[in-house]
């Protein structure tokens, strides 16, 4: 049965301005270049001041029909932004920050495998085995896996003999352990193209006979097993750790764009801290002045048609997109302006000496009610944005930080404890480790009062392992 009601209901909804809003804060500033270059590619009422130029705002009259009013659209919006509050450094005092052209781990390697002897057949297989190598330098795929993706992705019938046999051809390749497939393989791979000599020798018998010992740090256990001396076996320990065991790392590193960017540059100016964008890849945005033209050639053509009707209401879509596109980038950098000022006011005493000691606990919450605004939004800043100060380029959210108080009761900040705690992690005697009680008590003789947990927790935050895995000859 039909009936009527009344329902009172309280909705949110995000606009699709606060959408893009929220989507443009958490772009770094390399990523908000590409976004720019793409709406102005996607969007022809949007383009770039370069020249900076200053125009004319003309005044029209159209009469149009009610439901478009194109007047709003016609004004130039050079007026509401270029005098809007400049955050940003001066052209001599930005950085200009060079990158490496880009060359890739799979190119090196397939540059090296043209000069490998190999069948006809056999070189789309090489091909396949190069691509199915992953950025650390393995081949982490089973032979099955790969035979099957030949057979249907290339129509390729071959057979584990084959495989092995270009894998082989290029585990030759450079650099040394190229294309192993676990761990083993590819220290086993660097350690027999070095010159042999008896610690090498050992070293090969640690690594085929006792692995599992040698990764565990088993030492005495591999001494009578192997039936070594204290000595030898120290000497091929050593030999191991001068091996690579992500090969392909070292040559990622090297030919990847590993340029950072920052986001803010942070200046001392005679006891001052003054913080700025880096506007280098935020080019001035404006209305398209060829839009306008066409505008106002509507303008003088009294009997408009219905086509024409059609063009001033994509004119009006592709002109509000723009207008939202820039009002959006501004707010960005009002926000991200905002955001930044708060952690160094926050962190004055830190940004003025550099001294790690003067981090003051702070977590999210503390910069959002600087500022009045949400926690996701500091979230969104801290998370990507990198700031160039005096002291290197760190990353906004490096500052963050809980606290707890010390033996005195003052304030410290997690980040101090931590590198306390890594000074006395390399100073211990690595013969003899120290197991997290230890630490726990060591830090305790330095004032912080932490627990075994917290200790444990804190050392894998800083990537330190356990006692035993830290245990040298």
């Amino acid at each position: 049965m039909l009936n009527q009601k009344l329902q009172l209901k309280l909705s949110q909804k995000l606009s699709p301005q606060q959408i893009q809003l929220m989507k443009l804060i958490q772009l770094t500033t390399a990523e908000l270049e590409q976004k720019i270059k793409n709406e102005i590619e996607e969007n022809p009422a949007l383009e770039m001041d370069n020249e900076k130029t200053e125009i004319e705002n003309d005044e029209f009259e159209v009469d149009m029909n009610d439901d478009v009013d194109v007047d709003d659209y016609l004004t130039d919006m050079s007026d509401d932004y270029e005098n809007s509050q400049n955050y940003y450094s001066s052209e001599e005092e930005n950085t200009n920050f060079q990158t490496k052209a880009s060359f890739s781990f799979h190119q090196y390697l397939d540059s090296q495998s043209k000069n490998l002897i190999l069948d006809e057949k056999h070189k789309p297989i090489c091909d396949f085995l190069i691509g199915s190598i992953d950025e650390s330098g393995y081949l982490r795929r089973e032979v099955e896996d790969i035979i099957d993706d030949l057979a249907f992705t290339q129509n390729i019938v071959t057979s584990k003999e084959d495989i092995l046999s270009v894998l082989q051809k290029i585990q030759e390749l450079d650099p040394p352990g190229v294309g192993a497939r676990s761990l083993k393989e590819c220290l086993l791979i660097q350690l027999r193209r070095k010159k042999s000599k008896e610690s090498i020798e050992n070293s090969i018998k640690i690594i085929e006979n006792d692995f599992d010992s040698f990764s565990k740090k088993k030492f005495s256990k591999l001494s009578e097993r192997l039936n070594l001396t204290e000595q030898k076996l120290k000497e091929a320990i050593e030999e191991i750790s001068k091996l690579n065991p992500k090969p392909g790392g070292s040559i990622s590193s090297d030919f990847a764009n590993n340029a950072i960017t920052p986001d803010f540059i942070l200046t001392i100016e005679d006891g001052d801290l003054i913080v700025e964008l880096n506007k280098r890849n935020s080019p001035e945005l404006r209305l398209s002045n060829s839009y306008k033209n066409i505008l106002e050639g509507y303008k003088k053509d009294p009997n408009k048609t219905k086509s024409q009707n059609q063009a001033i209401q994509f004119l009006k879509q592709k002109l509000d997109s723009a207008k939202w596109f820039i009002e959006a980038i501004e707010q960005r950098h009002q926000t991200l302006f905002q955001t930044v000022n708060a952690i160094v006011n926050f962190q004055k005493n830190y940004f003025l000496t550099g001294e790690e000691s003067n981090l003051k606990p702070m977590i999210l919450k503390d910069i959002a009610e600087m500022i009045d605004m949400d926690i996701s939004t500091v979230s969104r800043v801290a998370n990507s944005k990198y700031i160039d100060t005096p002291y290197g380029i760190k990353l906004l959210k490096s500052y963050f930080s809980e606290g707890m108080k010390n033996s005195e009761g003052d304030d410290i900040s997690t980040i101090e404890i931590k590198r306390v705690l890594k000074e006395i992690v390399e100073s211990e005697d690595k013969v003899k480790p120290l197991s997290d009680i230890e630490l726990s008590s060591k830090l305790s003789d330095n004032g912080f009062k932490v627990a075994r947990r917290t200790v444990s927790k804190y050392r894998e935050q800083l990537d330190i392992p356990v006692a035993r895995l830290r245990k040298e000859l």
